[in-house]
């Protein structure tokens, strides 16, 4: 009766990476099963915002060059060489197309322009030979010239992935995380003064999910199912993003900065546009490479009041879970590092033939991984005191014994000053006699498991 129902509940379980990659399964319940016709090009979420630009009081003629792929980057191979470039050799049409879409430019064309000077003649030549007396109006010139290109391309910034099986029923979920870079000046012709320089970047993402049961059905009955998807975020649509952000920070501050002037009938979605903007900046400096924003500030006292759960594990069988309390007093030497401070009671315990209520002392080194992040992970490790109490009365002088401590946890902020952490520990009874029973080559142990609420208090510089 059990069996079955833990194969049940193993199966089931063996679904949570794929539920954590349900956004990514569109690609799964649209697989390509026939021929699929063209279509027009997809739209990023920039584009969007590139139309939702203010009108220019004067659209800016732009001329593009070149817009390279300055990498030199191929795409990754496990057999041999691979001389297929991972990066689009066509941004230059990409630019082109952003600039189209903003508004605020009137491109020319300058990369083919000697296609465009050989057709000038063929057509002048025809016009002189026809004895006409019309004239060929003059080229354009460029008020600005937009130069840069893709200057990086980081592969496997990120990697990692989840999995379970579980008498033979399984899944697993992997991920990969590339990244892009663009760079963007505008230079005036008439002076050759770069006017501005934007930087923009994008990520790529790449993953994969697999489900599988292998499994004896019945003797000699095999029961073999799999299922899954891979998924890659296309090169080409992560650029087009980048370079589409790009003409907006350089429309966006060539307004701010006064290069170019705004409909003065839409001063007020001007404003609006800017203070979005420079609110985006704000973010994007306290945010690293991999995405993660630092806007908290570091605590230098941590004060908690926590509930545990203890579990022992002794010389009695059939060990039991029991509540208890207690609190820490973390001091913070720097924004990582801290010496901790744990005192709790609790009950240490078997379902029928042995309970102990005890008090434990605890000196812990604490590492806080992310101390500028609401979510931080945390690692301690230390020793302490652990002894007999009666009633909430520490009874620790003559039967205290020495514990080493092994902890982590995870401590989320709500603000700068209030948070909740959660820990996990592992207390290691340098003795075992604790629960008066000295059996077997190995000391007794504990877990314990705390959750409560923090106090922050001061705060640490950088």
């Amino acid at each position: 009766m059990i069996k079955p129902i833990l194969n049940r509940f193993s199966t089931g379980f063996s679904a949570i990476p794929v539920l954590l990659f349900l956004s990514g399964c569109s690609a799964y319940f649209h697989q390509p099963v026939r021929r699929a016709p063209a279509r027009l090009g997809e739209e990023t979420a920039i584009t969007a915002e590139l139309r939702k630009l203010p009108l220019p009081k004067e659209k800016v003629f732009a001329a593009v060059y070149k817009f390279r792929d300055q990498t030199g980057q191929y795409k990754p191979s496990d057999a041999g060489f691979n001389y297929s470039t991972a990066i689009t050799q066509g941004s230059t049409n990409i630019l082109l197309k952003a600039l189209e879409e903003s508004g605020w430019f009137t491109p020319i064309e300058r990369e083919n322009v000697s296609n465009l000077l050989q057709e000038r003649r063929i057509i002048k030549s025809s016009i002189t030979q026809n004895k006409s007396d019309e004239n060929l109006p003059a080229l354009l010139f460029a008020g600005i010239i937009l130069e840069g290109g893709i200057v990086s391309y980081d592969a496997n910034i990120i990697t990692g992935g989840a999995g379970l099986r579980y008498f033979g029923a399984g899944a697993s979920a992997q991920y990969r995380q590339d990244r892009v870079s663009i760079y963007l000046r505008a230079v005036a012709t008439k002076t050759g003064r770069i006017l501005k320089t934007v930087y923009t970047s994008k990520t790529i993402l790449s993953q994969s999910v697999d489900v599988a049961l292998f499994r004896f059905v019945r003797f000699k009955k095999l029961l073999e199912a799999e299922t899954g998807f891979t998924t890659t975020e296309p090169a080409q649509m992560a650029v087009t993003e980048a370079i589409e952000k790009a003409v907006y920070a350089m429309v966006v501050e060539g307004i701010r900065d006064g290069l170019w002037s705004a409909d003065d009938q839409k001063q007020a979605e001007v404003k609006a546009t800017l203070d979005a903007y420079e609110k985006e900046r704000t973010e994007m400096s306290q945010t690293d490479v991999y995405g993660a924003r630092n806007t908290m500030k570091a605590s230098r006292v941590t004060i908690q009041p926590y509930f545990a759960a203890w579990r022992y594990h002794g010389d009695f069988a059939s060990p039991a879970f029991t509540m208890g309390y207690g609190g820490t007093l973390d001091f913070f030497i720097t924004p990582h590092w801290a010496l901790q401070l744990n005192a709790g009671m609790g009950t240490l315990a078997t379902k029928q033939r042995f309970s102990l209520n005890v008090a434990s002392v605890e000196a812990n080194i604490l590492f806080r991984g992310m101390p500028f992040q609401r979510i931080s992970p945390l690692l301690y490790t230390g020793a302490g005191v652990i002894g007999p109490r009666l009633g909430n009365r520490i009874e620790l002088p003559e039967n205290r014994t020495l514990q080493l401590n092994l902890g982590a946890g995870i401590d989320y902020k709500l603000n700068n000053f209030l948070g909740i952490r959660a820990c996990a520990e592992y207390h290691n009874i340098l003795s075992d006699q604790l629960d008066g029973r000295k059996a077997g080559q190995f000391n007794d142990y504990y877990l314990r498991g705390t959750v409560g609420l923090t106090f922050n208090l001061g705060r640490s510089s950088r």
